[in-house]
């Protein structure tokens, strides 16, 4: 019976033997096989993986079973890129599926993004945003005597157990499986989260904390600046107030003197002087007044918080734009440093007398499409921005320019409005103006006093389009460069138009009713300035003559011209440089040899297209400096080689386009030298052709 226990213990030592070889060769193949597990979950658990120690056990018969890697995902954390160059292939049967934005590439292999693995014992890498970041294992400090690093494992485990021993629980304890492996894995992705959900929180905290400081700051700021202000004001009272008493003190002092019978000593009288004012002052702590602050001493109150801006407003170094974001009335900004405020395309229908108290350094407003009126502008508005350069108020219901404009003014537009009168007060202080727009409203000589424009001193630009004019109006000032009156019924120009105008350079009279008799042959003859004029779809029937000599540029399209009178350029110096007659009803009789006549060196692009000639009108080869003709939309039939080109003079043209289509020419018949001043074939279009 004694053997046979003997035998039966004996056996039962040599299976624990065995058994324990066999666990701890088998360890790193449990390991491997739960890495291709981690990573054939598609990232689930590799892509999130809690803070945690590994899990030590002291004891030398049986290896540790690795907990999951440690891996820091905080500020701290070290960034290692050189430590996957040249290991060996642990992570070589990590399986894993590349293709999206922030993977990485380690050893040839596309990570995905959080994904982890171990290069080698003790190294756990993680793969975050396309960077790769590696992290060494931390171990547990033991208090054993004796320790050592089983093979496979990283950290240290206590030998104070003998081996072999039957009575270590550590033998008993059975492997973790399947469902405690995804439990374990559940977990560490729970705490993954709520880990990263703490980061996000913490940096929104620091990131509210910052901006409450920066505003606190600057609260401050201005707080100290005000009590400053206030301290200073304070001092200066109370130095007045104290040479105000050291007066009446003296003066009290100097009857003091006078005085007679008074039988206390001077002394005394200070002393009893002295008790008294302890008295009143015992008096007042008594009552309570010690805390009370002196009268003289305001309280510094805080700067009032700035409103914040309306929805759909936005705010850019110095402008503030409110472009279309739905507004009814001007937004309360206070800002002294804003110089330009963006308020087009909202339903503003007045302006308060305090509505830029907060803003009165703006340099430029625009007010355009909105539905502001006259009744609805407080006449102290505008009153406050001296700094105002620019108004714009195009689109609004006005009847009448807006009252006490800024002296500063130098732009005003107030187009596309109901304005029916301007006197001559409305514009008394704009001395600085430059631009004055007043198109489509319903002005005219009737309602616009003449006095009205003389205060404009410096108004080089003027527009009175689409109006109700039947004359130019009187009064121009003397500073008036440009002027448009298009869009109006002018009928007549007179010999006093333009008297006191000797600075203008452009006038625009198109889309109006005036005939060449109807203008006065003093109307602008002298002009010594004025270079364009535009009396495009008119009712003129010839050239008019009496053109200013300083003329360069005549447009006279659409009208009924029939005729260009000889000599009518001939007065010009330098001369006409262009002529646009198309859409007329020229024809060949209407053009005489010294139509021209004045303009032969001077003309370089003449338009005589959409009109009714036959032949393309002498003249032509005596422009030595022209270089665009247009021909086109005529009835011409052919064109003799002397008409446009002389061959003698080849080197000397300057035509460099021509245009002959939509006439009756046949091209086949055109001589080959018809063309030959012009320096490229492809500058002469001929095509298409009618049909005869």
């Amino acid at each position: 019976m004694q053997t046979a226990s003997l035998l039966y213990y004996f056996l039962l030592v040599c299976w624990c033997i065995d058994f324990v070889e066999n666990q701890t060769n088998g360890i790193p193949r449990r390991q491997r096989r739960r890495m291709r597990y981690r990573g054939s979950r598609k990232g689930s658990s590799a892509n999130h993986r809690p803070n945690r120690q590994p899990q030590i056990k002291t004891s030398t018969t049986v290896a540790v079973v690795p907990s999951v890697p440690l891996i820091n995902i905080d500020d701290g954390i070290t960034e290692v890129f050189d430590s996957l160059i040249g290991l060996s292939g642990h992570e070589s049967s990590y399986s894993v599926l590349p293709g999206k934005k922030g993977h990485c590439t380690a050893n040839g292999m596309i990570m995905y993004d959080k994904a982890v693995w171990s290069p080698k014992p003790c190294i756990t890498c993680l793969c975050s945003k396309g960077k790769v970041i590696c992290d060494e294992t931390t171990c547990l400090s033991l208090t054993c005597h004796k320790t050592e690093i089983p093979e496979g494992e990283c950290c240290p485990v206590c030998s104070d157990i003998e081996p072999n021993d039957p009575s270590d629980p550590m033998l008993l304890q059975p492997l973790r499986t399947q469902a405690e492996m995804d439990e374990l894995l559940r977990r560490e992705k729970e705490e993954l989260e709520g880990r990263e959900k703490e980061i996000h929180k913490k940096d929104d905290e620091k990131r509210k904390r910052k901006e409450k400081k920066s505003q606190e700051e600057k609260k401050k700021h201005d707080y100290e600046a005000h009590q400053k202000e206030e301290e200073e004001i304070s001092r200066r009272e109370e130095e007045k107030r104290r040479a105000y008493e050291e007066e009446e003190l003296q003066i009290e002092k100097e009857e003091e003197e006078k005085r007679k019978g008074n039988e206390l000593p001077e002394q005394e009288r200070k002393q009893q002087k002295s008790e008294e004012e302890e008295e009143e002052e015992d008096e007042h702590i008594l009552r309570g007044d010690v805390f009370r602050m002196p009268p003289r001493f305001p309280i510094p109150v805080p700067p009032a918080e700035i409103p914040p801006l309306p929805t759909g407003c936005s705010i850019s170094d110095t402008t503030v734009s409110c472009i279309n974001a739905r507004l009814t009335q001007i937004p309360p900004i206070t800002d002294p440093e804003l110089t330009s405020l963006e308020l087009e395309g909202n339903t503003i229908t007045s302006i308060p007398d305090e509505a830029f108290n907060g803003i009165p350094n703006l340099e430029r407003l625009d007010l355009s499409k909105n539905n502001i009126t006259s009744p609805g502008i407080g006449p102290q508005a505008f009153k406050i921005l001296k700094k105002l350069k620019r108004l714009y108020m195009d689109g609004n219901a006005l009847v009448h320019i807006p009252p006490e404009l800024p002296s500063a003014l130098e732009e005003l537009k107030i187009n596309e409005n109901h304005l029916h009168a301007i006197d001559e007060d409305s514009l008394q202080e704009l001395k600085n103006l430059v631009t004055l727009e007043l198109e489509g409203n319903k002005l005219s000589e009737a309602n616009v006093s003449p006095l009205a424009l003389r205060p404009l001193k410096s108004l080089s630009y003027l527009r009175l389009g689409r109006n109700k004019f039947r004359t130019v109006p009187q009064g121009l000032p003397t500073s008036i460069e440009e002027l448009y009156l298009e869009n109006n019924q002018i009928e007549e120009i007179s010999e006093i138009c333009f008297n006191h105008t000797s600075n203008i350079n452009i006038i625009v009279l198109k889309h109006n009713k005036l005939e060449e008799n109807r203008i006065a042959p003093l109307a602008w003859i002298n002009q010594e300035n004025l270079e364009s004029i535009d009396l495009s779809y008119n009712k003129l029937y010839h050239v008019p003559s009496y053109l200013p000599k300083s003329l360069l540029h005549l447009v006279l399209i659409g009208n009924q011209i029939e005729r260009i009178p000889g000599y009518v350029f001939g007065h010009m110096k330098p001369g006409l440089e262009y002529l646009y007659l198309s859409f007329n009803k020229l024809n060949n009789d209407g053009i005489d040899p010294v139509s021209f006549y004045g303009a032969y060196l001077s003309l370089r692009e003449l338009f005589l297209d959409h009109n009714e000639l036959k032949f393309v009108p002498f003249g032509i080869t005596e422009m030595k400096a022209l270089s665009f003709l247009r021909l086109n939309n005529n009835k011409i039939r052919t064109v003799p080689p002397e008409r446009i080109c002389r061959s003698e003079e080849v080197e000397d043209s300057h035509l460099e386009h021509l245009h002959l289509e939509n006439n009756f020419i046949n091209t086949r018949e055109l001589s080959p030298y018809a063309f030959s001043c012009i320096r490229s074939y492809s500058s002469v279009v001929l095509k298409p052709q009618k049909i005869k």
